[in-house]
């Protein structure tokens, strides 16, 4: 009897922790996803400051708001595309039935994008276009912001911009549709008005970013350098160490993001300009397609135009405008639109420059 009783109570202790599950498994915002009104986020690295912060939150907030009793997963990639794929892997058998992805490398991507489809799943290119059969596309106008921030650096630049001077540029992840479409807008601008005398990839990276700018400085010499193009704000930050580092200043660098610290530079007179992409609308719009594509309905009013991505596809997709920030629109943008506060922004090193700006 005693046996029996123990055999019992283990049985049931066993039902009890199954029913429960395991703590920690996975990263959903409420219950089990193996149901049919359950959504994937994929984001993809951990450095990269607005993930995290804007297009997360943004995203599960609208979904809620669109769809109370839908469920919500998440997993952040922390740059590796395998990783990417094994998450990928763990919404499909979750059942999730719509996953929007950030892709950390678009083409290694297809295979995973072509699996959950093969499940019918509904996935959404966010941000990135990622190859494969995706049903929507959501992002700003990639090739405008290059082209964005290679007037910027031409404008900052003024009378000294001429063929002849001498700009360093330091693009984004090979891996990434998007830095191509930056690349190529930014050259759109500057080629023939300055020498492009030094191009490197900084993936993404700060200290890489910072390796090539000082591997520039080596090659053209400090006092040859008339301008840099980053080509996002995580970049920016490395370079302007080593920009400071080397004794250079007031030289126009360029980046991408609105990151807080990209605006305290550009008070500080370390970075000239950044690319101002409104998150909130990014993230509300990605997660009105999801709603949509997992109830079913219509999104012809929404992906208004298409892309073709890498591997042919034509994409219906949804493009939002970018805008150049500098000192003179920093409350016009980010303060107005509630990204950052004054106090946030104009803390004791930069409060002569927020006053400048009219901030303060």
């Amino acid at each position: 009897m005693r046996r029996a009783a123990v055999a019992f109570v283990v049985s049931a202790l066993a039902v009890s922790t199954a029913a429960c599950g395991k703590a920690g498994d996975g990263d959903s915002d409420s219950g089990s996803s193996s149901d049919s009104k359950s959504i994937g986020l994929l984001l993809p690295d951990s450095v990269t400051t607005r993930y995290a912060k804007f297009d997360r939150p943004y995203f599960d907030a609208k979904v809620k708001e669109l769809c109370a009793d839908c469920k919500l997963e998440y997993a952040n990639a922390a740059g590796s595309a395998a990783t990417q794929a094994q998450q990928v892997s763990s919404m499909i058998t979750k059942g999730v039935k719509v996953i929007a992805i950030s892709a950390v490398d678009s083409a290694a991507i297809k295979s995973s994008i072509q699996a959950a489809v093969d499940k019918g799943i509904k996935v959404i290119a966010y941000d990135r276009l990622a190859q494969g059969p995706v049903s929507a596309y959501v992002s700003f106008d990639n090739e405008k912001v290059g082209e964005l921030q290679g007037q910027s650096l031409l404008d900052t630049m003024g009378d000294k911009a001429t063929p002849k001077s001498k700009v360093v540029m330091i693009n984004g992840l090979a891996s990434d549709p998007n830095a191509a479409l930056f690349k190529k807008g930014a050259h759109k601008v500057l080629d023939g008005k300055v020498d492009i005398a030094y191009e490197q990839a900084g993936d993404w990276d700060d200290k890489v970013a910072a390796q090539k700018m000082s591997a520039a400085i080596t090659q053209l010499g400090a006092k040859n350098i008339a301008g840099v193009y980053s080509a996002n704000d995580g970049m920016a930050g490395g370079i302007a160490t080593v920009l400071k580092g080397a004794g250079i200043s007031d030289v126009p660098l360029t980046g991408q993001d609105a990151e807080l610290t990209s605006i305290q530079r550009i008070l500080a007179g370390t970075q000239s300009s950044t690319i101002y992409k409104a998150y909130k609308p990014e993230a509300d719009a990605a997660a009105q397609l999801a709603v949509n594509l997992l109830e079913g309905k219509s999104i012809d009013s929404l992906a208004t135009t298409t892309q073709t991505s890498g591997s042919g596809e034509k994409v219906p997709s949804q493009l939002l405008t970018p805008v150049t920030l500098t000192k003179d629109n920093i409350k016009d943008t980010v303060v107005k639109d509630k990204l950052y506060t004054v106090a946030e922004i104009c803390t004791g090193a930069y409060a002569a420059g927020c006053k400048a700006a009219g901030l303060q």
